[in-house]
C-alpha cells in the first residue's frame, strides 16, 4: 500500500500538496452551493495536481455541510477520474466498525484504488451532540476504547477475523468476501500525542491537525516518528500536516477572507455557531480585548497573503516540521474565494495542468448474447403533410 499511501511532488513543490475540505457554508449561502463548490474544487485539485482531497465530519455546525463523509466523497468519486479521495476524518466513537467498513467498502467499489479512510477519536462537535449521535453519555468510554475499535475495524476491512470470533462469520460488504483483496489504506489523525504514538505502534500513516493545534505538531510529529515500528503497510514513517492557507491576488484580500474564519471560529468556540461571516460583517464587528486576542493568535497559524507569500509560508512550515505531505484546508465565506486559493498556491508552485481524463464506458462481465428480433422490420410510415391522409 505503500504507493497508495505517498504522493507524488509536483511542480517546485518541497512535498506532496493536498486538500482538507470542511464544506464551509456563509452567510447567505446555502448547503447546496456548498457541496457545488466542493465538487468544483475536487476537479481543479484533480486538475492541477493536489495529490488528494479529504472531506472532515463534523456535526450540528452551521457553518459546515460535512457531516456525512462517505456520502460527499461517493459524490465526488462519480465527478473525478484520478485524485484520492477520503475522510479527514471519519470520527471512529461516533460509529459502528461494520457500518465504516461497508462505507468504505462501497466507496472502495466506486473508483477502486482512489480512497482513504482517515480516523479520528474525537466526537467532531460539542458533548451533547456527540451523546445524540452515540447514544450514550459516556463519551469517554469511545475515545479509551478507540484502539479496540480501530482493531475490530481493520479486521472487517481484511475479512480475516479468527476461528471462533464471534465475528468470524460476519462480512464487510463490498469487501474481499466478494473478490480479490484491497481496502483503503487506513491513516490515524490527531491533534495530541495518543493518535500520534498510535499510528507509529501500528506503522499506519499520521496526520497531524497543525490548523487548530499547532503548538502541540512538532511534539506529537516527534513521538510518531519515535514510536513509529516497520509494518506491511509502511516501512518509514509518512506524516501529512493539515494547514490552514489562503492566497488572493493582494494580501489585503486574503487578510479580510480569513478574518471572516477567525470571527466563525470565535463564535463556534464561545457557544454560539453559526454560518460562516461575510468579510464585510468580520470587518465591522466589534472585537472585545480577549476576542481580539483569541483571534489574533488564530490568524497567526493561518498563512495567508499573495501568492508568493504562502508559497513562502508552507515551504518554512514544511521545513519546521519535517512533514511529509502538506493538506491544506482554506475557511473563507465564499466558495469563490476558496476555488481561487488553491488555483493560485497551484501556480505559485509551478503544478502542471495534468489533461482530463476521459470516462471509460463501462463493459459488461461477460460475453453478451445479441438482441432477438421478431423479424424483417416494416419501414417507417413517411409523415404526411397537413391535410392529407
Amino acid at each position: 500500500m505503500t504507493d497508495a499511501i505517498r504522493g507524488e511532488v509536483r511542480g517546485t513543490a518541497p512535498v506532496p500538496l493536498s486538500v482538507l475540505d470542511l464544506v464551509t457554508v456563509g452567510s447567505g449561502r446555502t448547503a447546496t452551493q456548498a457541496l457545488a463548490t466542493s465538487v468544483e474544487l475536487s476537479r481543479l485539485a484533480e486538475r492541477r495536481g493536489f495529490h488528494r482531497h479529504w472531506v472532515a465530519e463534523h456535526h450540528s455546525m452551521p457553518g459546515v455541510a460535512s457531516s456525512s463523509p462517505a456520502v460527499i466523497l461517493a459524490h465526488l468519486a462519480a465527478h473525478t477520474r484520478r485524485i484520492r479521495l477520503g475522510s479527514g476524518g471519519v470520527m471512529l466513537p461516533n460509529h459502528a466498525p461494520l457500518v465504516i467498513a461497508e462505507q468504505f467498502g462501497t466507496l472502495e467499489a466506486f473508483a477502486p484504488g482512489r480512497i482513504d479512510l482517515g480516523l479520528g477519536r474525537a466526537p467532531g462537535t460539542d458533548g451533547a451532540t456527540a451523546a445524540a449521535l452515540r447514544r450514550t453519555d459516556r463519551l469517554n468510554e469511545g475515545a479509551d476504547d478507540f484502539p479496540e475499535q480501530l482493531a475490530e475495524l481493520t479486521r472487517f476491512l481484511d475479512d480475516d477475523f479468527p476461528d471462533g470470533h464471534r465475528y468470524a462469520r460476519i462480512h464487510a460488504v463490498p469487501g474481499p468476501v466478494q473478490g480479490p483483496k484491497g481496502r483503503p489504506p487506513i491513516w490515524l489523525l490527531g491533534s495530541s500525542g495518543f493518535s500520534a504514538r498510535l499510528a507509529g505502534l501500528l506503522g499506519l500513516p499520521f496526520a497531524f491537525a497543525h490548523h487548530f493545534s499547532a503548538r502541540h505538531t512538532i511534539p506529537a510529529l516527534d513521538l510518531y516518528r519515535d514510536s513509529f515500528r516497520p509494518s506491511g503497510v509502511l516501512d518509514a514513517p509518512y506524516a501529512m500536516i493539515g494547514v490552514s492557507a489562503l492566497a488572493a491576488d493582494e494580501a489585503s484580500q486574503a487578510r479580510r477572507q480569513v478574518l471572516s474564519g477567525a470571527l466563525a471560529m470565535l463564535r463556534l468556540r464561545t457557544g454560539r455557531p453559526g454560518l460562516v461571516p461575510t468579510p464585510e460583517e468580520a470587518e465591522a464587528y466589534g472585537f472585545s480585548p480577549a476576542e481580539r486576542e483569541f483571534v489574533d493568535g488564530w490568524l497567526a497559524n493561518i498563512v495567508h497573503g499573495t501568492p508568493d507569500e504562502v508559497r513562502t509560508g508552507l515551504d518554512d512550515l514544511q521545513k519546521r516540521t519535517g512533514a511529509d505531505e502538506l493538506m491544506i484546508t482554506a475557511n473563507a465565506h465564499g466558495g469563490e474565494a476558496r476555488l481561487r486559493s488553491y488555483e493560485l498556491i497551484a501556480e505559485a508552485y509551478g503544478l502542471p495542468e495534468l489533461p482530463d481524463e476521459p470516462q471509460e464506458p463501462e463493459l459488461p462481465d461477460g460475453p453478451q448474447e445479441p438482441e432477438l428480433s421478431d423479424g424483417p422490420q416494416e419501414p417507417e410510415p413517411a409523415e404526411l403533410p397537413e391535410g392529407r391522409s
